[in-house]
């Protein structure tokens, strides 16, 4: 399972209701894979790698259960970061991208005017910012392959249907 994406993903569809579904998922789960954590909410479970293995880019699998009118349910399963990872990468992103475009605008500006261009400067410091935070998360994808097809398998276990990862 090797995506380009910053969070792979999938989408498929159950011949069982979600309840069913998510009963299935959770119950195999827990009688099949007792270390693994789960947790289940209405329509929707999170499966996270056991304690004790788990590390700085372990992945979680967030599944979305809903329920159509042909009593199927539609799937869409979500292979991300932990959550405080996430959010550190999201407001790493945004106040980079901030401070980027306000020091473009403001080394352009300056450069109009005839004054030293310095804010271009930090503009270049902020895209390589940008690279480093994007390779690094490429890097941390990369460690959590194993896992993530660990979690992948157990998906595919409890609900005896392949998945094609994006």
């Amino acid at each position: 399972m090797i995506s380009w994406r910053l969070r792979p993903s999938f989408r498929q569809e159950l011949d069982a209701g979600s309840e069913e579904a998510q009963e299935r998922i959770v119950n195999h789960v827990q009688s099949q894979h007792p270390n693994f954590e789960v947790k289940r909410y209405p329509g929707f479970v999170c499966l996270r790698i056991p304690e004790k293995d788990r590390h700085f880019w372990s992945p979680r699998l967030h599944i979305g259960l809903e329920a159509d009118q042909s009593g199927h349910t539609l799937v869409r399963g979500t292979f991300g970061p932990n959550a405080n990872l996430w959010s550190l990468y999201l407001y790493g992103y945004l106040i980079i991208g901030l401070i980027g475009m306000f020091s473009g605008m403001f080394g352009l500006c300056q450069l109009y005017v005839g004054m030293s261009a310095w804010g271009l400067w930090v503009f270049s410091g902020m895209l390589v910012l940008a690279l480093a935070m994007y390779l690094a998360s490429r890097f941390g994808q990369r460690i959590a392959i194993p896992q993530s097809e660990l979690l992948e398998r157990i998906y595919v276990e409890a609900t005896g249907k392949e998945i094609e990862v994006h």
